[in-house]
């Protein structure tokens, strides 16, 4: 090396020292003349016309009055870029000048320094604007947020399947956001990699930036951008900091209102790209570190990132550079709307109603900029847009969407797949459209098999919304304003161990429980079709049956003809923790299984799960057909939430918070008498709120007052039970330990100063 550096710029005495490259070897030169970067890569034509076009656009930006920029040195013969041997290889050589300075990252940081980060991006765009680079703007590649999609192929390099679905959600964001609009967006060279390492400060101040291996013709708002992304890596604030720097740079080089519209989006794919890059890395040469030295920075402020409402950070962007935030309708003229068209029986959560825009993963986004982190919607239940259940979704809607009267391979795909996840006897599928459709159409499957009408529920239960469902659910039948308990229902006590008459959970109080509802049946008319219930009560406030109760009881249920039903609408598909449907804890197997919500992630979607004998009953009657039941998009939404629940591991997931999410619930049950039971499984968990310690009598109010102060900390869960009196929390199973953390510090909070 030395040699060569005497023979090609006439360097003696030099001291030599490697740095760290991403793709190509890099060295600083140390001479009695001053020091210099001499940069070096494996010869092709792509890369030798990319060296070429740096080195131009370096020179075009070269002033006398400032050394801001690398200035490409002169081999002795003149040029600026030469083609070398080294080590028996052809390579390509460049020197640049050394600017000196302390990087961005090993300084403290501060608003002065971030202001004029921004007025030197803006000083430098402006005078890249006038550079016309043919190569650089034929340059298609990766590292460019225009071209995007190139780095798609890199998400399956990622390890954690979580961490792949973030990445996931904001390159579909992407598309929806920012693709349509990106012809109308001002686009130019620009350095495109501004990160900590490249920008350079000295007294205070940016003086400097390295490194224009990175120049895109894009989007000029890119390169704010990309600034962004990495300058607010470590800031509890990143909106904040991120503002500052957008202010001065406007002051200097104007941004557009279009171009604002999309910097939260940019930001998080630029986040994505280097995450994905890192990945591909790691997998390609895991032992260069410097291809991945701030992969961890950028996957905290990605997942940041999902916290923050896009229309929040939009609004402080407007406000950074003198524009006003666009204000939606007030709450009351939406709900003044909705009531013009909706029936006001189509009831709304909370004492103020909340107006929501979108939703990613565990978190909702209002139309005012708040960001809710939802712990009490069970129906997104892998994730609110959970991209891999919408891509899903997308690829089938574009190709074939039709009823069952046709074949198509994923109708049985599907139901082979689900199928697997019961015993061999259920082994039968039939597809509806909702929960609510599944519990009348197996009430029809037990009254045609038995050829029976009679049937069992139990107090405090719902299942569903249609006659039959309104017909077999106590929560509505019994309500005051309810049309009362017809003729052909027989309902029994809810085996509750708490508020219930037998309360020691041993598997005694279980059977007690089942005893009563067998001599029920025993001086009944007429013996019943069928016996249905949930596994663990939802509507009755989140009450799991007593240990032991359907053990007893189905036996006595079949032996008088009837069939066993059982509810998963809200406890399957892995919710529970321990098990993947809720029966199995009662360590039984029934004869009809209700599956709806959680099968479709918000997709309307319902099924019943029977068997073969009872299937061939059926059959005997009129033909049973559902437009849209076991549609081709449904299958293919139905088969992405299974892969979702696998692939990420959720059902553990629900099981490991959940557990740590209801200790910390029993905690605050330590400290404050109010809290009565806590109850439930896996994320399904009931807390009962009660006027004293040891009473059983129902503090609605101070359950209803928790649920709405959660709200104005943009918690979301909700109350139910026969008083309002139970705490119902079921989030979608991407829930951790962090947001279960989250919800009981503020009802801590909440219940301190009551």
């Amino acid at each position: 090396m030395n040699k060569l550096l005497q023979k090609e710029f006439g360097f003696h005495q030099v001291e030599i020292k490697k740095l760290n490259g991403y793709d190509n070897l890099n060295y600083l030169i140390n001479t009695e003349g001053g020091k210099y970067i001499f940069k070096t890569y494996l010869k092709n034509t792509e890369s030798l016309a990319l060296v070429e076009a740096e080195n131009e656009t370096l020179l075009s930006l070269q002033n006398p009055q400032n050394d801001k920029f690398p200035r490409p040195i002169q081999f002795t013969d003149g040029a600026y870029v030469k083609c070398i041997k080294i080590a028996g290889k052809e390579t390509i050589c460049r020197m640049l000048s050394f600017l000196e300075g302390q990087s961005l990252a090993d300084v403290v940081q501060s608003k002065a320094l971030f202001q004029s980060l921004g007025t030197f991006l803006a000083q430098m765009d402006i005078e890249l604007q006038s550079c016309n680079n043919y190569t650089i703007k034929a340059r298609q590649w990766e590292w460019s947020i225009e071209y995007l999609n190139l780095n798609k192929k890199y998400i399956a390099d990622i390890a954690d399947a979580k961490n792949r679905s973030v990445v996931s959600y904001f390159f579909q964001q992407f598309e929806e956001n920012v693709a349509p609009i990106l012809p109308d967006l001002r686009k130019t060279i620009i350095h495109n990699d501004a990160n900590e390492w490249n920008v350079l400060v000295n007294n205070g101040k940016v003086s400097g930036i390295i490194d224009f291996s990175d120049l895109a013709y894009t989007a000029l708002i890119n390169e704010l951008a990309v600034a962004i992304a990495y300058a607010c890596f470590d800031k509890e604030n990143p909106i904040e900091w991120a503002s500052i720097i957008l202010q001065s740079y406007h002051r200097v080089l104007p941004i557009n209102e279009t171009e604002l519209t999309v910097l939260y989006y940019l930001i998080a794919v630029r986040l994505c790209i280097s995450v994905c890059n890192s990945a591909h890395s790691k997998k390609i040469n895991a032992a260069n570190e410097y291809a991945f030295v701030s992969e961890k920075q950028a996957w905290k402020l990605l997942y940041q990132w999902l916290r923050i409402n896009p229309i929040a950070t939009e609004n402080c962007f407007r406000s950074a550079i003198g524009l006003m935030a666009e204000k939606p309708q007030s709450v009351d003229k939406m709900i003044k709307a909705r009531h013009a068209v909706i029936s006001p029986i189509l009831s709304l959560s909370y004492s103020k109603p909340i107006a929501m825009t979108k939703a990613a993963f565990q978190y909702m986004y209002d139309a005012y900029g708040n960001t809710y982190l939802d712990a009490y919607n069970n129906i997104p239940h892998v994730g609110h847009s959970h991209p891999q259940v919408v891509a899903a979704a997308q690829a089938q809607m574009a190709k074939l969407n039709t009823n069952t009267r046709y074949l198509y391979d994923l109708l049985p795909e599907y139901a082979e797949r689900l199928l697997a996840k019961f015993p061999t006897a259920l082994n039968k599928v039939y597809f509806v459209n909702s929960g609510s459709a599944a519990s009348d159409l197996a009430i029809r499957l037990a009254q045609a098999h038995t050829g029976r009408k009679n049937l069992m529920v139990i107090e405090h239960g719902y299942h569903g919304n249609t006659q039959i469902g309104t017909d077999i659910s106590d929560y509505k039948f019994s309500n005051k304003a309810g049309q009362g308990q017809k003729d052909y229902i027989l309902k029994t006590a809810i085996p509750d161990t708490y508020r219930g008459k037998y309360t020691i959970n041993d598997g005694s109080a279980g059977k007690m429980y089942a005893l009563e509802a067998i001599e029920q049946i025993k001086r009944s008319d007429s013996p019943i079709a069928a016996f249905i219930s949930e596994p663990i009560l939802g509507c009755a406030g989140q009450v799991p049956l007593a240990k032991g109760y359907l053990k007893e009881i189905y036996p006595a249920i079949r032996q008088q003809g009837g069939v066993c039903i059982i509810d998963e609408v809200q406890t399957g598909f892995g919710r529970l923790g321990d098990y993947f449907w809720g029966y199995k804890a009662q360590a039984i197997v029934p004869d009809i299984v209700i599956i709806g919500k959680p099968m479709g992630n918000g997709h309307p979607m319902g099924a019943v799960i029977t068997t073969t004998e009872i299937a061939d009953s059926f059959s005997k009657g009129v033909e049973f057909f559902s437009s849209f039941g076991g549609n081709p998009v449904s299958c293919a939404i139905g088969l992405a939430v299974l892969n979702v629940i696998e692939a990420e591991n959720l059902q553990e997931n629900a099981r490991l918070v959940g557990n740590f999410y209801k200790a910390l619930y029993i905690n605050l049950q330590k400290e404050f008498p109010c809290i009565g039971d806590v109850r439930g499984s896996g994320l399904f968990i009931g807390v009962e709120i009660v006027k004293k310690k040891n009473s059983l009598e129902p503090d609605s109010d101070l359950a209803s007052l928790i649920k709405n102060e959660l709200i104005n900390q943009n918690i979301l869960i909700s109350t139910d039970g026969p008083f309002d009196s139970v705490l119902k929390t079921k989030p979608p199973l991407c829930f951790n330990r962090a947001n279960a953390q989250q919800v009981t510090d503020h009802i801590y909070e909440i219940l301190k100063t009551y």
